[in-house]
């Protein structure tokens, strides 16, 4: 597809340079969050989906506890990546666009890590990742949705700031605007330069309660952080939400 017919996800997130931004999130904090999430819920067998994975680090971690996991990513070269980096018998990775239905009533658990959700121009292609999530899952299998606290970071935007990575230099700058966050992200490098953005939509604890009402979810519990402490909308680092998938 010509670049100029990409959404901007597409283009942004298999860009090498997205991944060097976010080199420095933190692995120890995103494994002892696994850790914990296995403890509270029941994730004893069974098949999982880590969707929206990325460069599969997630995915691996999971197939290392024995798990049947399958990592999908909209990104060609996060995949690829994944396939020759992380190799188990019990671990698959494919490109696939999460909007889209995938191995029906196939999954145990679907989780969906590190806000990965909400970088459409309309609320409603996220109802369509939540009626595939639906399909993907077994009658009474669980979703896991980790998302951002929307309202904590309006309160708290940082409109601009600057840092060099590996030789490069990004300028972010962010805006609230029509439902989203946006970065306007600036790379320079050897008098060279590249622009990107990256858009999230603002959603809050009760367009997620919409959401999986609309899907045919039962709220199971939200959490506030990686420690899964309750959920406070005003002082809470994260908004994670736990849904079931109820036999009919």
């Amino acid at each position: 597809m010509p670049e100029q017919n990409k959404q901007w996800f597409e283009i942004w997130f298999d860009s090498p340079l997205y991944h060097i931004l976010y080199k420095n999130r933190n692995q120890h904090e995103a494994q002892h969050f696994i850790d914990k999430l296995l403890k509270e819920i029941p994730v004893e067998y069974g098949k999982i989906l880590d969707l929206a994975c990325g460069k599969g680090r997630h995915a691996y971690y999971l197939a290392e506890k024995g798990y049947e996991t399958i990592g999908l990513d909209l990104s060609e070269s996060s995949i690829a990546f994944a396939k020759s980096m992380y190799q188990l018998p019990n671990l698959e990775f494919y490109v696939h666009d999460m909007r889209l239905p995938y191995r029906i009533n196939y999954f145990d658990y679907i989780f969906n890590f590190f806000t990965s959700l909400g970088y459409f121009n309309d609320l409603k292609e996220n109802e369509k990742v939540l009626e595939s999530m639906h399909l993907g899952l077994k009658d009474n299998g669980y979703i896991l949705i980790d998302f951002m606290n929307t309202e904590k970071i309006l309160q708290n935007l940082v409109h601009r700031e600057s840092k060099e990575i590996d030789g490069y230099q990004f300028y972010i700058r962010r805006e609230n605007s029509n439902g989203k966050i946006i970065k306007h992200i600036s790379i320079e490098k050897d008098e060279k330069l590249w622009m990107f953005r990256e858009e999230v939509q603002t959603l809050m604890q009760h367009h997620f309660h919409t959401l999986i009402n609309n899907t045919g979810f039962t709220l199971v519990k939200e959490y506030g952080d990686y420690e899964l402490n309750p959920f406070n909308p005003k002082t809470s680092d994260r908004y994670i939400l736990l849904a079931k998938k109820t036999a009919i």
